[in-house]
């Protein structure tokens, strides 16, 4: 079955991003995981689910059907196989892919909001096609001679962790090595690990701001440069040169992202699947500490 013939396709917000919800004769969850998701998001870049009722269970396998392996932040609880609860305090998160800073980005990010806010707490969204298309020549120019460098110390626990679910072989958290961090990186990734005395590790990650996404060489920007540091050291981010992003062109890309951001009104059972090559997410102020969304990562299928 195609999407035309199982879901309603909706555009939403000024961007890409479609609304995607159930035709009367197709309301099954089930419909969505012949709905031809993978390529509807490649070309959205963003799609907010709607009006299927789902249950965590129900969520966690629509995540592992569209992935070819789940990875995790490792100071998050997992609510089923593929699902983490999103904890990070309550003030508002600046826009940034999830992992950006880090050489294990997804391609895939998902949320599912099990309770939704009564106010505010809005989840915020960012298409990098459209910043990159609205920047001067000037920031293009900068962005584009040299990769941006994320550097950082990660307790010993929260690495670990990562290391051993990413590898997936068996071994505890005591039983991997930096070498695993560095066999399960994203391929092409530039990365340097130091392990501490301590246990600690620190790692200097350079990538580029602004370039091409999972299903196309158009280029977007799509990075961590105002993301957040929740349950993590805040990371110094300058140029791969060490030389700092000059404040004007800060407040550039800050201005023009933020006035592209959009937001999602989330209402209780909503799935929103994220590009995360390409679209950037973050939050408004949680204004209602009984909201709940769960999150997922993951890697999609070839």
């Amino acid at each position: 079955m195609s999407a035309s013939n199982t879901v309603r396709l909706t555009s939403i917000g000024d961007g890409d991003g479609m609304l995607v919800t159930p035709r009367p004769d197709h309301a099954d969850f089930g419909t969505l995981f012949d709905a031809g998701l993978d390529s509807l998001l490649a070309d959205a870049g963003h799609l907010l689910i709607r009006g299927f009722g789902p249950s965590v269970e129900d969520f966690n396998k629509l995540v592992r059907a569209h992935s070819s392996r789940t990875t995790l932040d490792p100071a998050r609880v997992f609510h089923g196989s593929a699902a983490q609860k999103v904890d990070s305090g309550h003030d508002p998160i600046g826009l940034h892919l999830e992992n950006g800073g880090t050489p294990y980005a997804p391609d895939l990010l998902w949320f599912h909001c099990v309770k939704a806010a009564e106010s505010g707490s809005q989840t915020t969204i960012c298409d990098g096609y459209r910043v990159w298309d609205a920047l001067s020549d000037r920031a293009k120019e900068a962005f584009t001679a040299q990769p941006v460098r994320y550097a950082r110390t990660v307790p010993a626990e929260l690495w670990r962790r990562l290391a051993a679910f990413m590898a997936g072989d068996g071994r505890g958290h005591n039983e991997v090595s930096v070498a695993d961090l560095y066999d399960q990186a994203n391929p092409g990734s530039k990365v340097e690990f130091t392990e501490n005395a301590d246990g600690s590790l620190h790692y200097d990650y350079q990538v580029h701001a602004a370039h091409p996404t999972k299903w196309s060489t158009r280029p977007a920007w799509a990075n961590s440069l105002l993301g957040p540091s929740f349950n993590y050291e805040t990371p110094d981010i300058r140029f791969a040169d060490g030389s700092p992003i000059p404040v004007d062109l800060v407040a550039e890309y800050t201005e023009i992202t933020e006035a592209m951001t959009e937001e999602v009104q989330w209402e209780d059972g909503d799935i929103v699947l994220i590009d995360n090559s390409r679209v950037m997410h973050g939050r408004r102020a949680i204004t209602d500490p009984d909201r709940t969304i769960l999150n997922s990562q993951s890697y999609a299928r070839s």
